[in-house]
């Protein structure tokens, strides 16, 4: 495979993993974050993606560097884990603005350049949260709620002009933003924080085990080759069994 791709939250986790990915399968790479890493994998790219003019800046200095855009990963990602009635307004709209406006902001601006292309192709990196709900996560499941609606609607919109949208929807990765989450569960749960990773994080996993980045950049680089042609409009769940039940 070859093409250009723009991956967001490139920085280190499922976004690094995705960016090694692609390109080692021949993409040229725009790897976008906060504070990108000037030695990760990828054409660094710093932008804050609660910014709407900054997901543009982003489009289009990819389109400018490569000539073309086949592939959009919006990965980029945050948690706060919070009761409803204590959640801050401001972390609300960090959360929503980053999770849910920033891929449809980046959708609409690469909209001509994944039609030119012919096979465009637009992964969101969702969650198995797109699909259930847990306790005191009320932003960010509402926000991968939002985006899997988004991506059935890029689907049909894109149907005509050879773009397809699917949402990865993967239970917990070995990331640090699930690292980041073990003191905050510990307080809400009342545990202690090394009973939260078997009590609260892989409780819901039937497989009691965490998901490597690298599972999750191989099923991005299977939907992004000729095997995920017919994947549109649907999550593609890889979460160890926690929506089954």
């Amino acid at each position: 495979m070859s093409g250009a791709a723009l991956v967001t939250g490139a920085a280190g986790g499922i976004g690094s993993a995705i960016c090694e990915r692609l390109i080692a399968d021949g993409y040229d790479v725009l790897a976008v974050d906060l504070q990108p890493a000037a030695d990760g994998p990828g054409v660094p790219f710093a932008a804050d993606l609660t910014d709407p003019a900054q997901n543009g800046a982003a489009v289009d200095e990819a389109v400018r560097r490569f000539g073309r855009l086949d592939l959009l990963v919006p990965n980029a990602g945050v948690q706060h884990v919070a009761p409803v009635q204590e959640f801050p307004v401001e972390r609300w709209d960090t959360l929503i603005a980053l999770l849910l406006t920033s891929p449809f902001l980046l959708a609409r601006r690469a909209w001509p350049a994944l039609r030119e292309s012919g096979a465009g192709r637009i992964v969101v990196i969702a969650s198995a949260h797109a699909l259930v709900a847990s306790p005191f996560k009320s932003a960010y499941v509402s926000a991968k709620h939002g985006v899997l609606g988004l991506v059935k609607t890029l689907a049909l919109e894109g149907a005509q002009s050879g773009i397809a949208a699917t949402a990865v929807c993967p239970g917990y990765v070995r990331t640090p933003l699930v690292e980041r989450q073990i003191a905050d569960q510990a307080r809400v749960h009342d545990l202690a924080e090394d009973e939260v990773l078997e009590r609260v994080i892989l409780a819901r996993h039937a497989v009691k085990e965490l998901i490597e980045p690298a599972e999750v950049a191989d099923v991005v680089a299977m939907l992004a080759g000729p095997g995920g042609r017919a994947f549109t409009g649907t999550p593609v769940t890889m979460d160890f069994g926690w929506s089954a039940g």
